[in-house]
């Protein structure tokens, strides 16, 4: 009998994999599923950008291994893109490094900063891989719970002492996902000097930064005073640019973490294929008025599911960013597992049971906004059926 590992053993089923077994049995009966679950933006990518990526395949010199650091075309892009977002200068050739997709960075970076039996401070409900990467490099996940008293921000000032001297590293992620909550500056601050008095890195999750609406845009963690001197960003063209599949993101920040992550990686991968870094370019300097197209659609998106449900009685906030709609249970007797089947069997929409993001999801689904408003509004129709 093959032996596996402890550390795989410890890993829960991964959440949209699962869901997505579930959805093709049901597709190969001829079932029509809506599918307001995983956060995939069903819009293409921009057409400068595919062209951009085109041209590039055609020359050979771009189809040998990529550089471990990346193109330094792409790195300069990426450092004047935070200036001009978000005013934070970077050195492109230190404190920048390209990655095969903010994901798999995340789930690498612990293999750096966590020894066994560490700690990695980790948001519950959260992006499934901050935890995940903390077992496979043979950490311990401590678990902060984000509860709608707290606007949904980690209590970390009661983490007890004997947490902190084992503590490493401290993911957080705002734009929230799956709660959809933003943090306000202050809390920023509060997070730096934290990490400043425990000696622990800070790595911010900014994926959603330009997915907001009703006036609100997010800020970077990098800029505010100190956050470089503990800490990291990830950022990726993903959801930005409607460039999932693409697989092309980048940390930033702290030039000693970045290095390290940088030399896990090294061991590991080869890079990313430059014409998808020559595409990447492309998308941080060609035009921009996709992004504010997109965030149109997707607060239309917003409005026409959250109108629609409390048209029915399901009370729920309108979130500020990302495409997310973070719902409590409309029937509080049931579970979140149990509430999403029901929707999926007797409705045949997809939406995302909380718990599958963590202990503390309970109690919520998730539905994603990647999805027209018609059929958003076919899906309404349905749960009110079942409702």
């Amino acid at each position: 009998m093959m032996k596996i590992t402890k550390r795989l053993k410890q890993l829960p089923p991964y959440l949209f994999a699962e869901i997505d077994r579930i959805k093709r049995s049901m597709r190969e009966k001829g079932i029509d599923l809506i599918d307001l679950g995983i956060g995939d933006p069903d819009q293409p990518t921009p057409a400068h950008i595919v062209d951009s990526l085109c041209r590039a395949a055609h020359v050979p010199a771009n189809h040998r291994y990529a550089l471990d650091q990346g193109l330094l075309e792409f790195r300069t892009a990426v450092s004047r893109w935070y200036k001009k977002r978000f005013n934070v200068e970077l050195d492109p050739h230190h404190e920048i490094y390209p990655l095969i997709g903010s994901k798999e960075g995340i789930a690498h970076l612990p293999l750096a900063f966590i020894d066994p039996q560490e700690i990695a401070l980790i948001p519950d409900p959260c992006y499934p891989p901050y935890k995940s990467g903390a077992i496979l490099a043979g950490g311990k996940p401590y678990l902060l719970p984000l509860r709608p008293k707290n606007n949904f921000l980690p209590d970390f000032k009661k983490i007890s002492s004997s947490i902190l001297k084992k503590a490493r590293i401290f993911f957080l992620n705002y734009p929230n996902n799956p709660t959809a909550s933003i943090c306000p500056e202050e809390f920023y601050k509060d997070v730096i000097r934290f990490a400043q008095r425990n000696k622990i890195l800070i790595c911010h999750d900014a994926a959603y930064s330009e997915i907001s609406f009703d006036t609100y845009r997010a800020p970077s963690f990098l800029e505010f005073p100190g956050a470089k001197e503990v800490g990291i960003e990830f950022h990726s063209l993903s959801k930005t640019y409607n460039m999932t599949g693409w697989r092309i993101g980048w940390v930033c920040g702290n030039r000693e973490a970045v290095g390290a992550l940088g030399k896990v990686k090294t061991n590991i991968d080869s890079g990313i294929f430059q014409a998808i870094q020559i595409a990447g370019i492309s998308a941080l300097e060609g035009d921009q008025s996709h992004i504010e197209q997109m965030n149109a659609i997707y607060r239309t998106r917003r409005d026409c599911l959250i109108e629609g449900l409390r048209k029915i009685g399901w009370e729920i906030k309108k979130p500020l960013a990302t495409f997310y709609i973070w719902a409590p249970l409309p029937k509080p007797h049931y579970s979140s597992i149990k509430f999403a089947k029901l929707i999926l069997e007797e409705a045949n929409v997809v939406v995302t049971p909380g718990v599958g993001f963590g202990k503390a999801g309970e109690g919520f689904v998730r539905f994603s906004l990647t999805n027209s408003v018609e059929r958003i509004s076919e899906a309404i129709e349905r749960i009110k059926k079942v409702l």
